[in-house]
């Protein structure tokens, strides 16, 4: 009979850690094979050396590189995939005659090992087993002794490899961080975290759970002396250094993040992100009723016509250390309150407080992409609100719009307050284009009372129109392709005008 392959997870390098049901098999095993670089010391034999036996087989895999270059001619890739198929055979050998190989993994082997690579290979032919591992992560977070996940945070595992932008998207999006992989990678790593604004909630540990284990911040750390065998931890908003009573108190800020149209999912991470690490929500009451606060979030609702008055709230939470999420609704920097923060940030006072906007969906985006592709070449997004600017300036835009012959999103049509906007819309459409122009209502759109209309210039009828709807006025090339599913609504990209 052929032997059986193991995987054993040996934890993340105290032998301690390293499971009752690891230690008995190991001790059992006729071949323990393990992965070394060119100088031929394993972390993962030491680590389970204390439950080897005499007799027992050793199979020493080493890589033919780690980081450096190679001539092979598949490069780096070609020479690991080799590696690999070569050191799979080599198992093979042992499992046909009868032997049973455990492989040591250190941490888990199905989580960032080179056990998988031998998996793959070898599952198919012989018997396999896991015997999952104490992670990396786990044992960093119950070193740095703070709560990584709380409640319904989410953790975000990421090697540090990725390009610098690429880390700093995910650091920007994430609420809880894990970063493995460091040693050469932590430069960018560190440089990454400090454009996600995530640098003083991050925790640096080396070597976790052994006797030579390190715990700093990441600011404090010498990176010239990380190894491979270290990790990031950034804990969840619960337990970030802000408010938390944990480490320095991170400086205050404002961010200005945009909910998106009103579907949770067209909230993006990034933006739902901000959310959690706020310590204070501001905004209009009926766009914070959207945002579910976590425990120990200050909520600070206004009306919707105090967009100064909110700004300069907000930097002065601020200026005082908090971490301030300004919600809006679509995309703060369209017709809400990415300008006014801005505005009222520029004052010499506010000159300490940073400040950043995170974009949104915007409403106009939501509405022409449930009918197509109505915006699909150039476009004018104008508001009928007259409280900002006076309707003579409103009117003078329209005009100079369709005369360009642009697609229109017009926002704010009409409210309690202003309900003579949209027939006078009609009026200068009906005097300066085709009553056969295309206009789509949408109204609630990505929300429950989501509603979809496609007419034109001359059956617009204004009384169906309110403050919840978002029109788009079709360029002269704007037409409807008839489809089964629904039709669809676009302006071709070629306009000869």
């Amino acid at each position: 009979m052929a032997g059986k392959l193991w995987g054993v997870g040996l934890g993340p390098g105290d032998s301690e850690l390293v499971t009752v049901k690891a230690a008995r098999v190991i001790a059992a095993a006729d071949v323990i094979a393990y992965h070394c670089a060119r100088h031929g010391n394993s972390i993962a034999r030491s680590v389970a050396e204390p439950y080897l036996r005499d007799g027992q087989i050793e199979e020493r895999l080493m890589y033919p590189v780690t980081t450096e270059g190679t001539d092979h001619p598949g490069g780096y890739d070609g020479a690991l995939r080799d590696f690999y198929t070569a050191s799979a055979a080599r198992l093979a050998e042992h499992l046909r005659a009868g032997r049973d190989v455990v492989l040591l993994a250190e941490g888990d082997p199905l989580f960032f090992s080179s056990y998988m690579h031998m998996h793959k290979r070898l599952v198919a032919e012989f018997d396999t087993e896991i015997i999952p591992g104490v992670t990396s992560v786990s044992a960093s977070s119950a070193a740095v002794g703070i709560p990584l996940v709380e409640g319904e945070e989410t953790l975000t595992v990421v090697p540090g490899t990725l390009p610098t932008p690429a880390l700093a998207a995910r650091f920007r999006a994430a609420e809880a961080i894990a970063v493995l992989k460091l040693g050469r990678t932590f430069v960018r790593v560190r440089e990454a975290l400090a454009q996600a604004g995530r640098l003083d909630e991050a925790w640096y540990v080396e070597r976790a759970s052994t006797q030579v284990q390190r715990v700093l911040p990441v600011a404090d750390v010498n990176p010239e002396e990380v190894p491979y065998f270290s990790m990031v931890v950034v804990p969840g908003p619960r337990n970030s250094p802000v408010g938390a009573g944990h480490g320095t108190q991170a400086p205050g800020e404002v961010v200005v993040v945009g909910l998106g149209p009103g579907a949770d999912d067209l909230t993006t991470p990034a933006v739902a992100a901000e959310l959690a690490r706020a310590t204070d929500l501001v905004g209009y009451k009926t766009y914070l009723a959207r945002v579910t606060p976590r425990p120990g979030q200050r909520i600070h609702a206004s009306d919707n016509r105090v967009e100064s008055e909110r700004a300069e709230f907000a930097l002065d939470l601020a200026a005082r250390g908090a971490r301030v999420a300004v919600v809006s609704s679509g995309d703060p920097g369209v017709f809400a309150m990415a300008s006014a923060v801005a505005e009222v940030a520029a004052e010499a006072r506010w000159q300490g407080v940073g400040v950043r906007v995170q974009p949104g969906v915007t409403a106009a985006n939501a509405v022409a992409a449930a009918v197509g592709a109505p915006l699909g070449h150039d476009y004018a997004v104008i508001s009928l609100s007259d409280r900002l600017k006076p309707w003579e300036v409103i009117e003078d835009r329209i005009r100079h719009a369709i005369a360009a012959d642009l697609a229109v999103a017009v926002y704010n049509p009409g409210s309690a307050s202003r309900t003579w906007q949209v027939t006078r819309l009609r009026e200068i459409l009906l005097e300066t284009t085709s009553p056969d122009r295309l206009i789509v209502l949408g109204r609630d759109v990505g929300r429950p009372e989501e509603s979809l209309r496609t007419t034109t210039v001359g059956d617009l009828d204004p009384a169906v129109v309110d403050m919840r709807t978002l029109l788009i006025i079709g360029s002269s090339a704007t037409t409807i392709a008839p489809r089964p599913a629904g039709d669809l609504v676009y302006t071709p990209r070629r306009h000869d005008g």
